[in-house]
């Protein structure tokens, strides 16, 4: 079949170099000059099955009340007259239940563990270099009250085949002795050895070179406006999609096949043909130092839990990601969250890194209320989701992009996860 995906991110670019491997003829389109240029560019870079558990819990309500109207808050809500936006956060509520949070614990490590198999088979299969390290996820608490509540959760993620173990303070310095310095604020943490961390920008590029040297057709700088549909009920199809090409000529690709793989931008798009997402842009920071003085410096990536940061050495640089705004669509970069990952980042590693030269970026994660990702058949016969992967993306990108290729190409994938075929 000719298959189309909308959308060159981590997820869109797994998604055709599966399809193509599954024998399709894929063509990629997006707006941007190359893949991996927005919320695949400098995002916090951890392969987490570990952080499986929800923004939605049951103590994230009274934690967002508590952070309303500060600047610096990692997750920080400003109300806006979208009614979008308020229904989103409707839903938000109704998920954090015990119950909701435990379902979507389940659905998160079911496939954020299949991605990470599925990513280390493309890694051994490729030989892609992307600062790649497998030395685990260490989270750690300063919290005594944060600490006892994550361990519930770090149960739950154990029977559910997550080897999230909790740990003393002695075992998260020895684990990583660059934390030596925060020893007598630090009550606890857990870790899993099996997940990773790795320069995902770097890998979507390696992948789609490798994708494009296969067969695969990436159309960039090409603004992708509106999907045409024929037919009514059982019967309807998309048939083409409009676009606006780098040369600014419009245009209608035809395929058998199209995949909506755009992040936050799915949106709209899918709204064109009556499919109703709920999916709000979650605008996340990141900030990237050069290390000055290895030993100082963390070599096993991190999760600060109290202050909602993840941690990732890449070679010689440091990336510190993490916090959370729902504001809208727009990617400026508010000082006093910058500052706040460069306070506590100091804070964490005082002699490490060239804190006077950070290099800022923001990003749109693709939130959905459970954090529970779309993936797979629309009412369109013809139509595929691949989006809503929220903080997850790199860490569901090489499963999701499998599955989906298992999906349009009529076959079952190999996990137990709730497909968009039983939500819509």
């Amino acid at each position: 079949m000719k298959v189309i995906v909308l959308g060159a991110g981590i997820v869109g670019t797994a998604s055709a170099w599966f399809l193509n491997k599954a024998g399709h003829e894929v063509t990629v389109i997006d707006r941007q000059s190359a893949v991996a240029q927005e919320t695949s560019f400098a995002n916090g870079c951890q392969i987490s099955v570990s952080h499986a558990e929800p923004w939605a819990n049951p103590s994230a309500p009274l934690k967002i009340l508590k952070w309303l109207g500060k600047e610096d808050a990692p997750l920080l809500y400003r109300f806006r007259p979208e009614w979008l936006q308020w229904r989103w956060g409707l839903e938000f509520l109704k998920q954090c239940t015990p119950t909701h949070t435990a379902n979507n614990i389940r659905q998160i490590i079911a496939i954020a563990e299949y991605s990470r198999l599925v990513l280390q088979s493309v890694r051994e299969e490729t030989h892609i270099s992307y600062d790649a390290l497998t030395k685990g996820i260490l989270h750690f608490y300063t919290d005594e009250k944060e600490f006892q509540q994550s361990l519930s959760s770090a149960q739950l993620m154990r029977e559910l085949g997550c080897p999230r173990n909790t740990i003393s303070t002695a075992e998260v310095i020895h684990i990583e002795p660059a934390l030596q310095s925060m020893r007598e604020k630090i009550v606890g943490g857990d870790y899993t050895a099996t997940d990773e961390s790795g320069d995902v920008h770097k890998f979507t590029q390696g992948l789609a070179a490798q994708a494009t040297h296969a067969g695969v057709n990436f159309k960039f700088n090409t603004l992708i406006t509106k999907l045409i549909k024929e037919g009514t009920g059982n019967s309807a199809r998309i048939t083409g999609v409009e676009i606006i090409d780098a040369a600014g000529n419009h245009q209608i690709l035809h395929a058998d096949a199209f995949v909506i793989a755009m992040g936050s931008f799915s949106v709209s798009l899918a709204k064109q043909v009556g499919i109703d997402l709920l999916i709000y842009p979650g605008k996340g920071y990141s900030a990237t130092y050069s290390v000055l003085h290895d030993s100082h410096a963390p070599s096993v990536s991190l999760t600060d839990d109290g202050h909602k940061l993840v941690i990732s050495r890449l070679g010689d640089r440091l990336r510190v990601a993490g916090t959370c705004e729902l504001n809208g669509y727009a990617r400026d970069l508010n000082p006093a969250r910058c500052d706040a990952i460069t306070r506590r980042t100091r804070e964490l590693f005082p002699d490490a890194c060239d804190y006077e030269h950070p290099v800022y970026w923001s990003g749109l994660r693709p939130l959905t209320p459970s954090n529970v990702p779309y993936i797979g058949k629309t009412r369109y016969s013809n139509l595929f989701l691949n989006t809503g992967h929220g903080t997850l993306g790199w860490t569901m990108g090489c499963g999701s992009g499998k599955a989906i290729a298992d999906i349009v190409s009529g076959r079952r994938p190999e996990l137990d996860f709730a497909f968009t075929d039983h939500r819509f």
